[in-house]
């Protein structure tokens, strides 16, 4: 699959700094990958946080990613830091 730009939405904004939501059927490591985030290049600010549904078609994960790049042009965000917890029921 391909990122899709609708699928990211803002969900805070503060003091130069946003709060997003992303979902998709790619898997974190496809959707953590430089350039992937390209298309919003233009909103996507380093420091950025990205809570990342992934792979919902799939072995679902959840967590969040930081936009630790962009040029401008290329965005690259860090590797998926899993939020869940456990179900023992």
């Amino acid at each position: 699959m391909a990122y899709v730009t609708t699928k990211l939405a803002l969900l805070a904004y503060g003091d130069g700094r946003s709060i997003w939501s992303y979902r998709s059927d790619d898997t974190a490591a496809v959707i953590d990958s430089a350039g992937y985030f390209n298309a919003s290049a233009d909103i996507l600010n380093v420091g950025d946080i990205i809570y990342v549904s992934a792979d919902e078609d799939g072995t679902p994960a959840f967590g969040h990613m930081i936009v630790n790049a962009n040029n401008g042009t290329v965005v690259d965000v860090a590797d998926l830091n899993a939020l869940g917890g456990t179900d023992t029921d």
